[in-house]
């Protein structure tokens, strides 16, 4: 077994190698929350929990990965269904809209079938149970604490209706369906957190069609023509949806970054790791943030492709 120290080392320069994480300029003070001795799908959903009152730390976020026990070579191992340890779920209606999150459709269907009862009156915004699967024993679901979850409504600086669109989010985007691997190990269930860059939130959940769709609804709230594609509506709703989306984390005292500040932080990374000797691995469709691409001076080079370990990387779907 590797020792704490070990492990944490391998978690930060998984981080570090990450060709598809902007905010890796801090990749060397992520926490290690060592759980390797969790046994039981109660054990493990403890320390999913821990990790998010620990990393959520009242809206001062903490980056943290929780590292559970290593599979054997050709073993399944233990596997957090969910993508995120906080997600909103997905209703479909008859004339096929969806309620929430699209993206959360087939998991929420997924645990539905698997016993999992939507509250009586379902919203938009409904936080997804955990789902833990242990070797050879059968996935078991389990409710997170209301403690654990911290969310934050948007409201806008400016435009006073905004608020009330009913619109909120989590404070703390965990990523827990991929595997951490490096030096012949390979840990499936790995849950790591950081604290959100504005665009992932405004832009891609809550602005995406194939997710909340939101920008056409706001554009008419603005009283913009949404007929005729050269008025730019969907940028102008975009800038407002990433103003709301920041000042409402900064007035709830949560971290969060622009993506003009990490932009910038990510080329004092490239200049630090190329300083050392050591090539960038980076993606650039993900590098660049999906709103003003070209006024970030990511935008402007490419990057390693290389796909060196440690690393975090993609796995099949658990089910």
């Amino acid at each position: 077994m590797q020792t704490s120290t070990d492990l944490a080392q391998m978690a930060k320069i998984a981080w570090r190698n990450n060709a598809r994480c902007i905010g890796r300029l801090f990749w060397n003070t992520l926490e290690l929350l060592d759980a390797r001795t969790a046994s039981t799908a109660d054990e493990v959903f403890e320390a999913c929990v821990a990790h998010l009152r620990y990393s959520t730390n009242g809206g001062r976020i903490r980056s943290a990965v929780t590292v559970f026990n290593e599979a054997a070579e050709g073993a399944r191992g233990i596997r957090i269904w969910n993508t995120q340890l906080i997600r909103y779920a997905g209703y479909q209606a008859r004339d096929g809209s969806v309620m929430g999150d699209p993206q959360q459709l087939e998991f929420t269907n997924k645990i539905t079938a698997l016993g999992w009862q939507p509250p009586r009156e379902p919203s938009a915004f409904d936080v997804l149970p955990l789902v833990i699967e242990m070797p050879d024993r059968p996935p078991q679901i389990f409710r997170l604490p209301q403690d654990a979850v911290m969310e934050v409504a948007i409201s806008h600086p400016d435009l006073e209706w905004f608020s009330k669109l009913g619109l909120k989010w989590h404070a703390l985007p965990a990523v827990s369906d991929m595997a951490l691997v490096g030096d012949g190990r390979r840990y499936p269930a790995a849950p790591f957190s950081g604290y959100y860059m504005g665009t992932e939130i405004a832009s891609r959940n809550l602005g995406d069609e194939g997710r909340y769709h939101l920008l056409p609804l706001i554009a008419e709230k603005m009283g913009l023509n949404i007929t005729e594609r050269r008025m730019l509506w969907k940028d102008r709703a975009l800038v407002e949806l990433n103003t709301a989306v920041l000042h409402s984390y900064r007035e709830a005292g949560v971290a969060i970054v622009d993506h003009h500040t990490a932009s910038a932080q990510f080329m004092q990374h490239v200049a630090k790791e190329e300083g050392c000797g050591r090539k960038v691995p980076g993606d650039w469709s993900w590098l660049v943030p999906p709103m003003s691409g070209s006024a970030c001076p990511v935008f402007h080079r490419y990057y390693d492709e290389s796909e060196p370990e440690p690393a975090f990387v993609a796995q099949a779907r658990a089910w």
